[in-house]
This record gives structure tokens, sequence and C-alpha cells, in this order.
């Protein structure tokens, strides 16, 4: 028996070091590594939330170890034996006073920063947002812009300093549109239309994906966020205009069945495709709209489509 205990005691705190090493050799977060006002917004609100956390949980677990330690079961234990004590007014008020004092400042603090950082709560800038509409499908993700009249498959460039309205809903399962640098995750779905207000404040590439588990490849939903200069993002949609086939209609019916894709471009798209998707699965054609009324998209400039084109793979913007 005092051998298996003395092994307890060396081994624990192997187990922790060990832990300890291997934690330190794991890449930066990416939620702690904000690139744009919403993800910093975010993160201030993780470690806000956090050190009030830790307020009640560090004391308490320090105290337990202590208590677990002074008062164990040993020869010659010379701890207070009080077997009638039964109350401390001073403990009470220590114990229920802190927390609900820090739960009070946690519910304040957390509903500021919740409205602040509604999705749909457009962000305040001098330059016009451009709209991204954001379709998942199995399994792959598609993105077209109404604005510039292109569309992308697992690829999005932005410029830097400048709000993308994204638009999204889903014509396969529930998923999660994420991009951790930028901000957070909000789900797509079927015969819905989110709105998700996103800003890049500085060029980079950023990792995104679809964070919900959607069947078989659900772990090839990823895609590339390129944030580039103004003059960089205008170049790239006239690239993508001159040297790559429109997706027409028939071709989305194909690139929407189930099945991974590598990026693809796209010159045009049919126009109104993103309410079409939003709207086939609803009674009657109606949409159900959420944080901001995605569901009616501008008029977009597209050419109509004759006939199924391939799409170029090739990455116009392979200069950059």
């Amino acid at each position: 028996m005092r051998l298996t205990k003395k092994a307890a005691r060396i081994v624990t705190p192997l187990i922790f070091l060990t832990m300890l090493v291997l934690l330190s050799g794991c890449e930066s977060i990416m939620v702690m590594d904000p690139k744009g006002p919403i993800a910093a917004g975010q993160k201030d609100l993780i470690i806000t939330a956090s050190i009030l956390c830790g307020i009640v949980l560090v004391p308490v677990l320090i105290l337990t170890a202590y208590i677990v330690w002074r008062y164990r079961d040993k020869p010659g234990n010379k701890a207070a034996y009080k077997p009638n004590w039964s109350h401390s007014t001073m403990m009470e008020v220590v114990w229920w006073g802190i927390p609900i004092v820090i739960i009070i400042l946690l519910a304040a603090v957390t509903a500021r920063e919740t409205y602040a950082l509604e999705p749909s709560k457009p962000i305040v800038s001098d330059k016009k947002p451009i709209t991204i509409q954001a379709t998942s499908l199995d399994w792959k993700w598609l993105f077209t812009y109404p604005e510039q009249g292109i569309a992308t498959v697992n690829y999005i460039e932005i410029p830097e300093d400048t709000p993308i309205k994204f638009e999204l809903t889903s014509d396969a399962p529930m998923n999660s549109f994420w991009i951790p640098q930028l901000g957070g995750q909000m789900y797509t779905m079927s015969g819905m239309a989110m709105t998700l207000f996103l800003q890049a404040d500085e060029q980079g590439v950023y990792y995104g994906t679809g964070a919900n588990f959607s069947g078989k490849h659900f772990t090839d939903m990823k895609f590339q966020v390129h944030a580039t200069s103004d003059e960089d993002f205008n170049n790239w949609v006239k690239e993508v205009k001159q040297s790559s086939g429109p997706l027409t209609m028939d071709g989305y019916n194909q690139l929407a069945a189930p099945g991974t894709s590598t990026k693809q471009y796209f010159s045009s798209f049919p126009e109104g495709l993103f309410n079409k998707i939003v709207t086939k699965y609803a009674v009657n054609g109606s949409t159900h709209a959420h944080h901001g009324s995605a569901g009616s998209e501008p008029s977009a400039k597209q050419e109509p489509s004759k006939a199924i084109q391939p799409a170029t793979t090739s990455n116009p913007h392979a200069g950059h």
C-alpha cells in the first residue's frame, strides 16, 4: 500500500509536466490571433470572461488541494478537530458573495458585448460593404459575388479594411461558416438566409472552414480567404472574368451533387441563384430571413448562361 501511494505521488506530477510540454508545442490558437474588428472584440470577451471565472475557479482549486493535503489522515495529525462546528458567517459571505458579484459582472459584460458583436450589425466604415453570398454544399462551399458578377468554389478574395456582408444559406445538410481570425461561426441552413458582417484589417491568407459535422467528407469543407489591397482585388475580379467560364444552372446542379471539389472560378452565374437556393425548399416560394433579411439580394449583372462550360481550376491570382 505504501509503495502504491509513493508511486502515485511521483507519477501524478510527471503526468502534468508531460501535458505542459506537449501543449507548449501546439500552434497558436487562431481565435486568439484576431485580424479583424469582430474577432478582436470576441477575443476581448473571451479573456474577460476567463479572468472573471478564474477569480472563482483558481482559489477553489488551490483550497481543495490544500484541504486534502492539510487534513489528510496520517499519524500524528495536528489539525484542529472540531466535531461540533457547523457555521461561519464570514465564510458564508465569502463563498456566496464573491460568486454572485462575479456572475453580475459577467452577465453585464456578456450582454454588452453580445449586442456590440451582433452578427447582422453593419461594421462602421468609410468604405461601402461588399456582399458575398455563401452556400454550403456537399462537401464544398460556393461563393457568389452579386455586385462583381463572379463566383468561386472553396476560395474567397476580399479587400482589406472593407466590411464584408456575408449572406449565408445551404443547399445541403446544415453547416457552419467560420473564419476564426475574422469572427465567430454562423450556421447555414436550407430555406434560411443569414447575415454576417466581417472585416479583415490587414492583408493575408486566412483559414475558413465548415465547423459542423455534415457527413463523409465534412473535413474537406475548407476554404481559403485572401485579403488583398483594393487594387489587387479589382484586378483579381477582372482576371476571373477574363480567364474563367460561366457557371450555368446545369453546372450548378452538377456542382451541388455530393462530392468534394478543388478551387474553381466562374466569370458569371445565373441571375438570382442565391434566392433560388434559399426558396427551393420553402412552401410557396417564401423565404425565412434571420439577422437582417439576407434573402433579398441586389440584382446582379450576370450574363444569362446558354450551355454548360467547364470552369477553370487554375488560380487567376497565383501571381500574388
